[in-house]
């Protein structure tokens, strides 16, 4: 119990500093390489910042631990609404671009139903799985197309790729990120099942809750760290996106490499759990677009938000803790 405690920990810290080598070497190589910054950034980092997920829930199907990975996809999501947005709303309010409430709010609720949809059957088939990355895949590429037309956007990527690693260097970041990715998601997986059985709770509640939260915890340390500098305004978005990125990227994953049948909870628990936060955040945000005018007209959400989505957060825990 000792030993997976400490695997676990040691997993973390390998999985978040490997996956910053990683993308910091493939955003070299590809800029080295000629590819648009804003490209560079949908792409590969969006990917990137999404890998030590991917790579855990990969480990985790291979090793015939789907669960965990599900509920590690989910679970990223709940804590990323009410831990992560719910803190950094206690201590900053935070703005709200126009494009994140025509566009990208509503692309999310689309993709948290579409996904909610394929798995009532309380099967994750390989179907599904490539529905969803083909979902995926179609997301990127309108993005792509429409943010190479934005003169700001590239301005922002031109001077955030601006001086990237030489090409020995991009390489070595690279190829010792992955393989570190790929060590540490084995390390972080074998203790958590190992911790599931000697607790005699399912892996997906360990998923749910240790994973989870251990793989959120760097969004939450750099969202904090920027509203503290007044930075709200991508915190947002860098939520919506990842959110996105674990139910078609993730959670697709275990359906990929073989059908995985999904506790019953999922569906009655957990899913749910999500899909309100998703909307409360959207009611949120709808709100705040029609109070703009009384704050200069722009629209923020505030701390009153804040302490409710980390009291959602609290109350799933507590639930959770009812259903073991």
């Amino acid at each position: 119990m000792l030993l997976a405690a400490a695997t676990i920990l040691v997993g973390f810290i390998m999985l978040i500093w490997s996956a910053d080598l990683f993308v910091a070497g493939a955003a070299s190589i590809a800029k080295n390489l000629g590819m648009s910054p804003v490209i560079i950034g949908l792409t590969i980092v969006s990917l990137g910042t999404s890998a030590p997920e991917i790579l855990v829930s990969f480990t985790a199907a291979l090793t015939g631990a789907g669960d965990l990975a599900i509920g590690n996809a989910i679970g990223s999501n709940i804590a990323n609404i009410g831990l992560v947005l719910g803190v950094t709303l206690l201590v900053a309010p935070m703005l709200v671009h126009e494009s994140c409430m025509k566009k990208e709010m509503p692309l999310l609720l689309l993709v948290t139903f579409g996904a909610g949809f394929l798995l009532l059957d309380d099967v994750l088939s390989s179907l599904d799985g490539w529905v969803m990355v083909s979902t995926l895949g179609l997301i990127i590429f309108h993005m792509v197309r429409s943010q190479q037309q934005d003169e700001v956007l590239v301005g922002e990527a031109e001077d955030e790729y601006l001086q990237p690693l030489k090409s020995r260097q991009a390489w070595i970041y690279f190829l010792a990120g992955l393989v570190l990715l790929v060590a540490s998601s084995r390390m972080l997986v074998w203790g958590a099942v190992v911790i599931a059985e000697s607790m005699g709770v399912s892996e997906l509640v360990i998923g749910l809750t240790i994973v989870a939260v251990g793989t959120s915890l760097p969004e939450l340390a750099a969202t904090v760290a920027s509203a503290l500098r007044g930075h709200t305004e991508i915190a947002l978005g860098n939520v919506i996106g990842s959110n996105m990125f674990n139910l078609l990227a993730v959670m697709s994953i275990p359906g990929i490499v073989g059908a995985e049948s999904l506790e019953h909870a999922v569906i009655t628990r957990d899913y749910p759990t999500m899909i309100f936060l998703t909307v409360f955040l959207a009611v949120a945000i709808l709100v705040s677009r029609k109070r703009r005018a009384s704050v200069g007209g722009r629209s923020y959400i505030g701390r009153t938000v804040g302490v409710l989505l980390v009291s959602f957060y609290a109350l799933y825990y507590y639930w959770l803790f009812l259903s073991i």
